[in-house]
């Protein structure tokens, strides 16, 4: 039998194996039995493995498109929450017309390969900002250490940049010891930040960053909404750049 001929047969002889009979293969039902279409299938299989390659594209390329499908319709949705939540620190010009949201964590190594990518990116575009999404998810000094961040943000905000780019870029793993250490260096009331750290609020907000971040198929850090798109990984300054021009670009095009 030709390839051609054995194709069309699989097609016909896997639809008999996973899905109810009617027409055509109702008529091929006759002729085969249960036994010889799961032959044919395995033997043609074995034959042609790349087939399977070429369905699992076919099936990540399905799966890609439908999960930008859903994406976009979060940051419809949710777009308050995401590009403009009180509770968010911003590093750059606040009012800058183009946002860059990162989810980050302060134990991330990805995420503090990427500080120098952002700092140096609000430094050259002064229409640019970026909203941090406190994502804790490493581990509970990880927690910790965003606790305190929160606190820091809420008690002095115009201190929450540079404490932000302090504990990030630091070497030593972060944990609210030394979080707190970094916030009171930096002249940052320590009773004001535990006074904080008390408010129910900060696990509130953590909740609706875990769901955002579950909505957006958000499952790694560090995550970017640039626009209207979800990237994930430290891409480099100048992936982030190409992103942020489209953004760019899409304020003028409504895209």
């Amino acid at each position: 039998m030709r390839i051609s001929q054995k194709a069309g047969v699989l097609l016909t002889a896997t639809a008999l194996l996973v899905s109810p009979l009617s027409g055509v293969a109702q008529s091929t039902a006759a002729e085969m039995d249960r036994a010889e279409v799961e032959t044919i299938v395995r033997e043609y299989l074995l034959a042609n493995p790349e087939i399977m390659l070429e369905v699992q594209d076919a099936l990540e390329k399905k799966q890609r498109e439908q999960q930008e499908v859903a994406q976009r319709a979060v940051l419809e949705s949710e777009r308050e929450a995401i590009f403009s939540s009180a509770y968010d620190g911003v590093i750059g010009n606040p009012d800058a017309p183009v946002t860059v949201v990162e989810f980050f964590d302060y134990n991330c190594g990805f995420c503090k390969r990427a500080l120098g990518d952002m700092q140096a990116l609000v430094e050259e575009n002064k229409d640019v900002r970026f909203v941090l999404k406190e994502f804790p998810i490493l581990s509970p000094e990880s927690r910790e250490a965003h606790v305190v961040s929160m606190a820091v943000h809420a008690a002095a905000p115009d201190k929450y940049a540079e404490f932000h780019q302090k504990l990030l870029g630091g070497e030593a793993r972060a944990n609210g010891e030394l979080a707190m250490q970094i916030a009171t260096g930096l002249g940052i009331d320590e009773t004001a930040i535990r006074e904080h750290m008390k408010d129910a609020k900060i696990q509130e907000v953590f909740g609706k960053t875990y769901d955002l971040a579950n909505k957006l198929a958000v499952t790694g850090t560090p995550a970017y909404v640039i626009g209207n798109e979800v990237v994930f990984g430290a891409l480099g300054k100048a992936t982030l750049e190409e992103k942020i021009e489209e953004a760019r670009a899409c304020l003028t095009t409504k895209c």
